[in-house]
């Protein structure tokens, strides 16, 4: 059994598990393409999400959360990685993965419109400081330009928009589950579908060979223990550890996710883009404070 505190930490290795997601999956993109490289991640993740969460009695879950929360999983998965994978640059592919980290806010708008969860005024800033720190991540070393930020958008739509698309579903998968999952856990389930859908568009959109050397294996291997034993390690923490500790290291995500994807995908960010993300951790804060003193 274990303590606490060693709950605490595990929850802890989790957060930094996820912020090496954005980094890893582009690099397994690089290898692999967008779609080959979430399939095989999803895969494995799946491989060790079995072995250390296992499948769960699935006739004992809610028929509604194994519904909602499979579409929700999946469409956010979709989402995430495909985002990252199709953007024109690593410095894109880190701005997209900061665009996702706008879930946290959203998910506290969520929970106060559709579960009735009650805020003091702190949401309003908190919104609009997360919302601002991405139009200085976005606009480049021009600062907070709307010329500046549409012209970067411009330039892949696409990955910006499965970006933003995802942290909404996220935000409604968090929310929505809260409510209706009564206690289950289906996330081994989830990667399941998830990888079945990136393997079904694999083969649809014309399947390109997959090449593994060893590079590519490492990065696959580091992004599928990132992604699975993330959540299992944030199921322990959860369940046993200091929610408020967790809670709190969470929304500095953003910060952490950036550095190590900027060190990965060797590139530089501008003190512009750093103002942006610590914007958004200081919104998402905002909004968990919010709902704390309310």
């Amino acid at each position: 059994m274990k303590t606490r505190t060693q709950s605490t930490l595990i929850g802890l290795l989790a957060i930094v598990l996820w912020s090496a997601i954005v980094g890893l999956i582009r690099g397994v993109a690089e290898h692999f393409g967008a779609t080959g490289g979430a399939a095989l991640i999803y895969t494995l993740a799946s491989i060790l999400l079995w072995l250390s969460v296992g499948l769960g009695n699935l006739r004992t879950f809610p028929r509604p959360y194994l519904l909602w929360g499979s579409v929700l999983f999946v469409c956010y998965e979709l989402c995430l990685a495909l985002s990252i994978g199709w953007a024109h640059s690593h410095q894109q592919a880190i701005e997209v993965g900061m665009v996702n980290y706008l879930w946290p806010a959203f998910t506290m708008l969520c929970a106060i419109v559709f579960n009735g969860q009650r805020a003091n005024w702190l949401i309003v800033p908190g919104l609009m400081v997360s919302l601002t720190g991405i139009g200085y991540v976005l606009a480049g070393d021009a600062g907070l330009q709307l010329a500046g930020m549409v012209e970067n958008i411009a330039d892949n739509p696409y990955s910006y928009g499965l970006a933003l698309l995802g942290a909404v579903l996220w935000a409604a998968y968090c929310t929505l589950t809260a409510r209706i999952a009564k206690g289950s856990n289906g996330i081994t389930l989830f990667f399941m579908l998830s990888a079945a859908v990136f393997w079904l568009q694999y083969f649809a959109w014309g399947a390109s060979p997959l090449v593994f050397d060893a590079p590519a294996l490492l990065k696959l291997g580091l992004a599928a223990a990132a992604m699975g034993l993330g959540y299992a390690a944030w199921n322990v923490g959860i369940l046993h550890g200091n929610m408020t500790i967790l809670a709190g290291a969470s929304y500095f995500t953003p910060v952490l996710s950036a550095a190590l994807a900027a060190w990965m995908l060797h590139t530089s960010l501008t003190l512009t883009f750093w103002q942006g993300v610590a914007m958004v951790s200081a919104g998402s804060i905002l909004c968990w404070l919010s709902m704390r003193k309310s």
